[in-house]
């Protein structure tokens, strides 16, 4: 990332989580956790990684695309990565699984890929060791993100592998917290300024 491109705070938050806080204001985002791939000076995008989908899994995936699955292929739930492009797919991934010109390397532990290919080598048994599927995106204009943090809409965090790719979706929000020492319930849903 160029210095140009860095966001006006001067800190990337790219490869980090960020953990809504109560007063979020919008129940997309409530009580989630997003892992950040995407934050510019234009901008920010990541993925929700603890809303599941209703009852979308990755077989039924392969079926609408016409792939046949491995026996020993995981039966991995599908996630709502966001609000944006619902109809497009993310697959975020450790990064023991990369192809030129169709991966990006987020950091050296995670990377995003968008095509076709990933899915089909999931469904071979290849692909990644870690994999979230999710549909859709969550994207912030320039300075969005940084007002939102300011108005403790937002913590933010270091990776968390586990919490990011596990299934347990609804311990998800309560452990990012936990990362930085928060314990959920002396949260308030108001927030305030001393």
């Amino acid at each position: 990332m160029t210095e140009n491109s860095k966001p006006p705070s001067g800190d990337s938050l790219v490869g980090r989580m960020i953990i809504a806080m109560p007063n979020i204001g919008d129940p997309r985002f409530e009580r989630t956790v997003i892992y950040l791939f995407a934050h510019q000076l234009d901008g920010a995008m990541g993925l929700i990684v603890n809303r599941p989908t209703d009852d979308l899994h990755f077989s039924d995936l392969l079926d609408q695309l016409e792939l046949e699955a491995n026996e020993d292929t995981n039966e991995t739930q599908i996630r709502f990565g966001g609000p944006v492009e619902v109809g497009r797919g993310f697959v975020l991934h450790s990064a023991d699984y990369h192809r030129a010109d169709e991966t990006l390397r987020v950091d050296d532990q995670m990377s995003m890929t968008t095509t076709v290919d990933i899915l089909k080598a999931m469904a071979d048994g290849g692909g990644p060791q870690k994999a979230l599927l999710a549909l859709g995106y969550a994207g912030w204009g320039p300075g969005q993100l940084e007002r939102e943090i300011l108005e403790n809409g937002w913590l933010h965090c270091e990776v968390d592998q586990e919490i990011v790719f596990d299934d347990d979706d609804e311990t998800k929000w309560a452990r990012a917290l936990a990362k930085i020492g928060v314990n959920p319930s002396a949260l308030s849903p108001t927030a305030g300024s001393a």
